[in-house]
């Protein structure tokens, strides 16, 4: 989801396309310029915000214990299976990017790809993504990632034209890759990795429904129903977004709680926190381009600041380093849920 929804914003343009809809690709390009396509349709500069999260999931889990080739091979495999969800989706939302202004110049759309070739290359990236996590990390984290993919094409991508109950689905996609970080690291599902996902997937809903927000009408002429289209007056829409906004406090506090983070990742989150959910106060009041853009970007920032929180206080190490004595110190708990068997490995 996390990948589906940036993207939005990166081709926010209304030039007419260079191809017309049914023109056909050039017979002979280049490997640079498809290349080129390969990550467009991969939408690899999202697909990097989803290797980022698993990323610290890794190295929350691994707490500073790094095995740099399994950290390797899970970048590689995240990116190779985040790149083919991203392309399958939009090969099977070809006719309905067409409609819409932001979205209608994409390779498929605008013709600089063939369906035959986007497919081909949407179930390779998958196919040997999942292949790379198998056989560098483990059985769990390629099965998790298995889990995203069939969701993600096959539940989110049809859900996205039928009820506004298809955010909540696709924030499961995006909640999913820190935990396939933290399961690289150690082989289980424990108590932080959930609590993670958590605060992913929390935090997509405000994301989101901001960016639905600001261009409901070009959703509406995808045929999409995103919330704002059952909500014409956007107040169920700001009050989700508020809400959401509201409950990362507890959640992200949690990662302290259970000493995964330390003080100093605590009391900056809350301060952090509070002001992302006071702009989805603002928005939830005055539903207007300007504040859902505001609570969009805000969104943007948040996520990198609280994660980059998260990997330099691992353990209270900030407090430390300060010479500041933490008599509460505790161990990460690392409670299973649920508890998986061995054969995860």
């Amino acid at each position: 989801m996390i990948a589906d929804r940036r993207a939005e914003n990166e081709t926010m343009t209304t030039e007419t396309p260079s191809h017309a809809p049914d023109e056909r690709p050039p017979a002979h390009p280049g490997f640079g310029l498809r290349f080129g396509y390969y990550l467009e349709l991969a939408k690899a500069r999202l697909a990097a915000l989803v290797v980022l999260t698993a990323i610290v999931g890794y190295v929350l889990a691994a707490r500073g214990a790094f095995d740099l080739v399994v950290l390797g091979w899970t970048v590689l495999g995240t990116t190779l299976t985040a790149f083919g969800a991203n392309i399958l989706n939009q090969w099977l939302e070809t006719d309905r990017d067409r409609r819409m202004d932001r979205t209608r110049n994409r390779p498929l759309p605008a013709g600089h790809v063939s369906g035959r070739t986007a497919l081909v290359w949407g179930l390779a990236s998958a196919a040997v993504g999942l292949v790379v996590l198998d056989l560098g990390t483990n059985h769990l984290t390629a099965g998790l990632s298995l889990f995203v993919i069939l969701l993600y094409v096959l539940v989110y991508t049809p859900l996205k034209v039928r009820t506004p109950l298809n955010t909540a689905v696709g924030a499961v996609c995006g909640a999913v890759p820190p935990m396939m970080g933290w399961t690289a690291a150690t082989g289980q599902l424990e108590l932080g990795a959930w609590i993670l996902g958590g605060i992913l997937f929390i935090w997509q809903v405000p994301h989101f429904l901001a960016l639905a927000w600001m261009y409901r009408e070009d959703y509406a002429r995808g045929g999409f129903r995103m919330m704002p289209a059952a909500d014409p007056d956007g107040s169920a829409t700001g009050r989700a977004a508020f809400v959401h906004a509201l409950a990362l406090l507890p959640l992200t506090g949690a990662l302290a709680a259970t000493g995964v983070t330390g003080t100093t990742y605590l009391v900056v989150s809350q301060v952090v926190g509070l002001c992302f959910a006071f702009l989805g106060l603002t928005f939830a009041r005055r539903r207007v381009r300007l504040t859902a853009r505001r609570l969009f970007l805000a969104s943007i920032i948040y996520l990198p600041v609280l994660l980059g929180l998260m990997v330099s206080d691992m353990d209270d190490r900030l407090a430390r380093l300060a010479g500041i004595n933490i008599s509460h110190a505790a161990q990460p708990v690392a409670v299973a849920a649920p508890v998986l068997p061995t054969v995860w490995k």
